[in-house]
């Protein structure tokens, strides 16, 4: 995962392929006072993308505050902006997966308020496979500390690369997928919408991720078929997307933000069932690169803001109306499932390995 100020802005120069569309019906909705019962919260420090951050179990976020259903029904993930950190510990933060995994057929769409957004903050809300890399993931929205704009991208096993894209982005920065290559970024696109990230997310009312999780392929819009994901901002929601309809076709949508054609990608070979995911670290590989630290913000990431002033974390929460998720079928929905820090072994060993030690052991495991 890389800075988006490192992210080339490319001309792809391809051909344009009409994107085929399905119909898709509700399978699943997080939203209201319940909103987090479908929800599992991972209880350990992050072991995962070495951030300074503890991540809290369901009944230390309720006692903190940390994780709640605020008086407009939203539900609220955040860091701890009340602390004082003394040296050597982590800021306590949330990150939480959900219990039920979606198989390909399947549509997300995420209606947030708000994402987390200052210097050492690196939210993100996307998926993965209970077997990583092997499975695959799906990076709907990321970003680290002040940047302007999130990012979109998927990792997978050697193989999974970007051909024949349709979608609005020209900010690539590279077509292959493997979590092998250029240090795990993965097929990462930029999203070019200033209002995708940050205060100005905040100030225009947030906006609508959709993520088209297709045996076509995969696209996402802040609200698309092959792999796809589309963002809309608060005032370009489509109707099909507001309120609570009980299905959505695709084909309304326009062209996604990022879009990856099974060409490229074979769906079905590189991904598994997803399960749902949000979390907010600090610091941390991304976030905590002094290179992409300093693009942004001054000081140093762990000193000046983790174990400093409580209010430098007064933004970082996520404010989310709703997730709904949609199923060319009910079968789509996969429950029961379950995550957590034990489930997550798989990742932390992975993600540990890099160069040939790593490129070794996936070959064993073919």
């Amino acid at each position: 995962m890389i800075s988006l100020r490192s992210i080339l802005a490319l001309s792809l120069g391809l051909p344009i392929i009409a994107v085929r569309a399905t119909q898709y019906s509700l399978v699943k909705q997080y939203a209201g006072a319940h909103f987090f019962d479908g929800w599992d919260f991972y209880g350990n420090y992050d072991n995962l993308t070495n951030g300074d951050a503890i991540f809290v179990t369901a009944s230390q976020a309720a006692s903190q505050r940390l994780a709640f259903v605020n008086s407009a029904g939203n539900a609220i993930m955040k860091v701890d902006n009340k602390t004082n950190v003394v040296f050597n510990d982590k800021r306590n933060t949330v990150r939480i997966s959900s219990k039920d995994r979606f198989a390909v057929g399947s549509v997300w769409i995420a209606d947030m308020l708000h994402v987390p957004y200052g210097c050492s903050v690196w939210p993100a809300f996307w998926s993965q496979a209970l077997d990583w890399p092997t499975g695959g993931e799906i990076d709907t929205f990321e970003a680290v500390n002040m940047e302007s704009n999130s990012q979109i991208s998927l990792h997978t096993v050697p193989g999974c690369t970007v051909v024949n894209a349709v979608q609005t982005s020209t900010l690539v920065n590279t077509t292959d997928c493997s979590f092998l290559a250029n240090q795990n970024s993965g097929c990462a696109v930029g999203n070019p919408d200033p209002n995708s990230y940050g205060a100005a997310f905040a100030a225009t009312g947030g906006g609508v991720f959709v993520t088209e999780f297709a045996e076509t392929g995969i696209s996402l819009r802040l609200t698309r078929p092959p792999t796809s994901v589309w963002f809309f901002s608060r005032g370009n929601v489509p109707n099909s997307l507001q309120g609570n309809a009980s299905s959505v076709d695709t084909s309304s949508l326009g062209k996604p933000v990022a879009n990856y054609p099974t060409g490229g990608c074979n769906v079905d070979r590189f991904f598994q069932p997803q399960k749902l995911i949000f979390d907010i670290t600090l610091c941390g590989d991304f976030a905590g690169n002094p290179q992409t630290f300093a693009q942004t913000c001054s000081g140093f990431c762990y000193q000046d803001y983790v174990i400093g002033s409580p209010s430098n974390y007064d933004n970082a929460y996520f404010e989310v109306r709703s997730v709904r998720i949609f199923g060319t079928s009910p079968s789509v929905d996969i429950t029961p499932g379950s995550s957590g820090a034990s489930q997550d072994a798989t990742s932390v060993l992975w993600l540990g390995l890099t160069g040939l030690s790593a490129t070794l052991l996936f070959l064993l495991a073919l």
